[in-house]
């Protein structure tokens, strides 16, 4: 048997089993729900992120410990429109962009943490 001839055999009960394709309506309900699915996994949780990411960066004041998107830590010694001046070491100043900003280390979590160092 060729290939030719069992391609020739298939193709009629292949045209036999196609049924009308669905309608548009169904088509644009799947879509649809996607969407939404889509919206709220990832969408509406990042959009969250960001809020909370731009009120932490307007709260920047000086005397503020942080750490930036790169991994440095620093004190906020001056802040401007846009950036802030990092103090990351004795007489070591960096400027950066206030977006840089990835966490704002509160002095309570500085204390509890010292505490539990002390305590082991």
């Amino acid at each position: 048997m060729s290939f030719n001839h069992l391609i020739n055999s298939i193709s009629p009960l292949v045209a036999q089993a196609e049924g009308a394709p669905p309608g548009m309506g169904m088509n644009f309900i799947v879509l649809i729900l996607l969407f939404a699915g889509m919206w709220f996994l990832i969408i509406a949780p990042q959009r969250k992120k960001q809020k909370e990411h731009d009120a932490l960066v307007k709260a920047l004041k000086s005397g503020d410990s942080v750490v930036t998107s790169g991994g440095i830590y620093g004190s906020v010694i001056n802040v401007k429109s846009d950036r802030i001046i990092l103090k990351i070491a004795e007489n070591t100043k960096i400027e950066l962009a206030k977006n840089a900003v990835a966490t704002v280390i509160r002095k309570e979590d500085a204390s509890d943490s010292s505490k539990a160092a002390k305590d082991k």
